[in-house]
């Protein structure tokens, strides 16, 4: 009895506890296998088309909402006068059903992103003073030093101070295995650690972590701005007032109250109204799968009609990150290796990106150690001067060793030119006074942004390749993507204009980008789509949609679903008008009676629930 009472409590197990009382009444009623003096179809009636009724008179008074349900309760309560109960029953019956069915697709869509809610960890295990305490998540400050044991779930984004493991990611980047980390990497809230036990600090905590953005994000998606959505309860509004008028001219016309209220039963509109928020829904939740978050309902119909996609390059189409692609000796007397570590041991203290990328290369390529220096000076802008043991270092651009009374051949200069017109930053190095060699240092290419460029070209999306760096750094990426089309040392003012160029010429633009600069040119294009793992928090508001993993890969395949959503919205929208249509002239002739037009209009509407579900399944080829 307690279950039961637990069942009937909860909305949607209510629904289907009616809904399979109805259906048994529906059918013992249609065998006629009982000798009950009350129809017993009347069950069907009560349970599911007394909600119908109720809910078209509370928006009638409530919200002078016109729509589909009015026209429903309409016809159900106009086949009761005339004495078609089991009509009156099958109508009630399947209008429930196909709201039940709607409202599961929404659930199994929304799925994905509602378990990011309930996967949000309530305690952390926190070192202080050398101490292990479990406190609140929430209690967690920036900079605490944490510890995560196998199995817990990352209670907030923070880096790796000691130990090595295993992270399920799964649900932030939707990888089916478990990622490696070791000191050093980031990890992020929410998801689990699988083996090691490790030890981090913070860096971002509460509203600031990653689950958290992501659950604002999520929070943010609306269906109800797409203008297509709009559109069909406009129809819909001129549906109900113009089938109210159909029926009353089928009375008068034919004399039969039978034909009228069969007319009224085939012409709600629901599978009209029902054919885009399901589509739009169905697509976000496919999109969330491979860790798409889209923001706005109607960013899926606009995306479908982009021609050309601008890329922002640094964190986009790059990682953003500089790193060591070549050290140069030429200086006999010194080895490469030997450059390496006493440029490594100089940047040692440094908070230069560059001087923090050198370090971590020597790391990762040797198990030497660096000696601290004993000296440390940095120059804004320069470079570093350091003495590591009996010997000095300095380390910055030409310019720097100049000042320094380096005596730099052109030779060195020749030789780094390779690099930089290759589009790398090179940082020379002399050593107690004299040129030791250069280091080179380059963005690296993400490995999926030349294949990524391929496949958009293949759907006849053209790419853009819009930047702030200079045209030497711009020009080598480009060519090595596969774009032709480039603009460098943008401004955010320039990758607007160009942006709104475009546009001007009626040709809808995508702009894909990760930084605060990007953030005017997300907002302007047709469509704006951030990173949303590396993005600044003001790219990823000004954008419709988020790469939560800054998978951009992905974006191929959006648009593929973008398309395909739009294509089972228009199927959607033809396959209900074209029943809706053909159940009217049916109904005014006759042909079709209460029972059958009950039938034929909801079997559209299920119809068009299931065919938007089929984009659920729609798969990342």
């Amino acid at each position: 009895m307690k279950k039961l009472v637990e069942v009937y409590k909860n909305e949607q197990n209510r629904s289907i506890l009616f809904i399979i009382i109805s259906g048994i009444s529906i059918l013992i009623s249609f065998l006629d296998i009982t000798n009950f003096k009350i129809d017993i179809a009347w069950l069907a009636i009560i349970l599911c088309g007394v909600p119908i009724i109720k809910g078209a008179v509370e928006g009638l008074i409530q919200d002078f909402d016109i729509k589909a349900d009015v026209l429903v309760a309409l016809a159900l309560v106009a086949a009761i006068l005339i004495g078609e109960i089991f009509a009156a029953s099958e109508v009630a019956f399947i209008m429930t059903l196909g709201a039940l069915l709607e409202e599961r697709t929404v659930a199994k869509a929304r799925a994905g992103i509602e378990k990011l809610v309930h996967l949000t960890p309530r305690t952390a295990r926190v070192l202080r003073n050398g101490v292990e305490s479990i406190i609140s998540a929430e209690q967690v400050k920036v900079g605490d030093l944490l510890r995560v044991i196998p199995g817990e779930t990352i209670a907030v984004d923070g880096i790796i101070i000691t130990g090595e493991t295993s992270v399920n990611q799964s649900i932030m980047t939707g990888e089916s295995l478990p990622v490696d980390k070791g000191a050093g990497e980031d990890v992020f809230s929410g998801t689990v650690n699988q083996f090691g036990t490790f030890d981090m600090e913070a860096t971002k905590v509460g509203e600031d972590s990653s689950l958290q953005r992501m659950i604002k994000l999520v929070e943010s998606a609306d269906t109800s701005k797409a203008k297509i959505v709009r559109m069909a309860d406009r129809w819909a509004t001129w549906i109900v007032v113009i089938a109210l008028i159909s029926a009353i001219g089928t009375w008068f016309v034919t004399g039969e109250i039978i034909r009228a209220v069969t007319v009224l039963i085939v012409f709600c509109p629901c599978a009209l109204v029902l054919a885009t928020p399901t589509a739009i829904i169905a697509g976000i939740g496919n999109a969330t799968k491979y860790g798409i978050l889209v923001r706005e309902g109607d960013a899926l119909e606009r995306l479908a009609k982009v021609t050309k996609i601008a890329f922002d390059k640094t964190g986009t189409l790059t990682y953003g990150k500089p790193c060591v692609v070549a050290v140069q000796s030429i200086n006999s007397d010194i080895s490469s290796q030997h450059l390496l570590k006493m440029t490594a041991s100089a940047e040692l203290r440094s908070e230069h990106p560059l001087g923090k990328a050198i370090v971590s290369h020597f790391r990762t390529d040797t198990n030497d150690i660096l000696e601290d220096p004993q000296e440390f000076v940095m120059f804004a802008g320069r470079g570093v001067q350091a003495q590591i043991g009996d010997e000095v270092i300095v380390a910055g651009n030409k310019e720097f060793l100049i000042e320094n009374s380096v005596i730099v051949t052109e030779s060195m200069f020749n030789e780094a030119s390779t690099y930089t017109n290759g589009g790398c930053t090179i940082i020379y190095v002399a050593i107690n006074g004299k040129q030791a060699g250069f280091i080179a240092l380059s963005d690296t290419l993400r490995k999926d942004s030349k294949d990524i460029i391929k496949k958009l070209q293949d759907i006849d999306v053209e790419c853009i390749l819009l930047s702030g760096d200079n045209s030497q750094s711009v020009s080598h990426i480009a060519k090595i993507v596969g774009i032709a089309n480039i603009h460098s040392k943008c401004l955010p003012e320039d990758k607007m204009s160009v942006i709104e160029l475009y546009q001007k010429k009626n040709e809808m633009v995508c702009m894909v980008g990760d930084g605060v600069n990007d953030a005017p040119s997300l907002k302007k294009a047709y469509v704006g789509i951030a990173m949303g793992g590396i993005g600044s928090d003001i790219a990823v508001e000004a954008a419709d949609i988020a790469l939560i993993n800054d998978d951009i890969k992905s974006i191929a395949f959006l648009i593929s679903l973008s398309r395909r959503t739009m294509v089972t919205i228009k199927w959607n929208l033809a396959l209900s008008m074209l029943l809706n249509f053909a159940a009217i002239i049916l109904a005014m002739t006759g042909i079709l009676s209460p029972i059958l037009g009950a039938l034929v209009h909801n079997v559209g509407s299920v119809a068009v629930i299931i065919n938007s579900a089929l984009l659920l399944n729609y798969k990342n080829k």
